[in-house]
């Protein structure tokens, strides 16, 4: 579930108000999942890094004080959690990035406009400098940390002005990932009983310029890998279609296509890069 209530979100009436499992339960999860060969942890949630829970021994687990217990578990290679909210991230979450060698450095982090204005009417409760601040704060503490994002395109009264504001944003943080969209009435949302007066057709336009300068960020972060080894490409799975290839990804979630025989899956290890476009990388092992 969710409390945030954004202008645009149908999930706290959908979904009802947040609830964060037992830590007991995740741990239990965790270590079954990784007794039948799982590497990998993803922590979920809508707002996963609101997690809030009190034990029967009135021990209270955050979502830092989650990700370092389920980091002690055997055999664990990575974590990761998605989705977080802005709000949620305090210092002791932005400093476990730089302490925890098992927490992956990237983070998916929906930022939704770059203009205070929109984010207001959004109801999105933080302003753009703050969400600079935990950018900054994250890099200080995790300098090779990466970060993705949302952006929702058009929200009613979005101006020229906005929009370019949200640009200006993208070139500060340099999001390596990132999910744009038109935005979309939902209704009983507040959002819905915003008048809209912008045309489809210049929505249109503003997404196209903003997914362009978006994917021209991640083609050259992607190049930057070309002809250099990635260190810890944990494969995910084989090819049906072509068994000669097996599919992983990096420590930032960047899809790996590996032209190689007789891998197993939950493998991690260096792979040397050939080639890449916006969305993925190509190699082989690397010697």
């Amino acid at each position: 579930g969710c409390d945030k209530f954004c202008a645009f979100c149908v999930v706290p009436f959908t979904r009802g108000p947040e609830y964060s499992r037992s830590t007991k339960s995740i741990i239990e999860e965790s270590r079954s999942l990784l007794e039948r060969g799982s590497k990998e942890i993803v922590l979920l949630g809508q707002n996963v890094n609101a997690y809030n829970y009190k034990d029967e021994k009135n021990i209270i687990y955050n979502i830092s004080k989650l990700i370092d217990e389920v980091s002690k578990l055997d055999n664990i290679k990575r974590i990761r959690y998605t989705t977080s909210h802005p709000n949620n991230m305090d210092q002791e979450l932005i400093k476990l990035h730089g302490s925890n060698e098992k927490l992956m450095p990237f983070l998916h982090l929906p930022v939704q406009s770059g203009s205070n204005d929109i984010l207001k009417k959004m109801n999105r409760k933080y302003t753009v400098e703050e969400y600079k601040s935990i950018i900054d704060s994250l890099k200080l503490h995790k300098p090779d940390i990466e970060i993705s994002s949302d952006f929702i395109i058009g929200f009613p009264d979005e101006s020229e002005k906005d929009f370019q504001l949200t640009l200006d944003l993208i070139d500060y943080v340099k999001f390596k990932q990132s999910y744009s969209f038109i935005y979309s009435e939902r209704p009983g949302t507040k959002a819905s009983t915003i008048n809209d007066e912008t045309p489809k057709e210049e929505k249109k336009l503003r997404l196209k310029i903003l997914q362009e300068k978006l994917e021209k960020i991640q083609l050259e972060f992607n190049r930057s890998f070309c002809n250099k080894n990635i260190a810890n490409v944990l494969i995910e799975n084989q090819s049906q279609s072509n068994p000669d290839y097996y599919f992983g990804r990096s420590i930032y979630l960047q899809p790996v296509y590996v032209k190689a025989k007789n891998l197993s899956v939950g493998d991690a290890m260096p792979i040397g890069i050939q080639t890449c476009n916006h969305k993925s990388l190509y190699g082989t092992i690397a010697n």
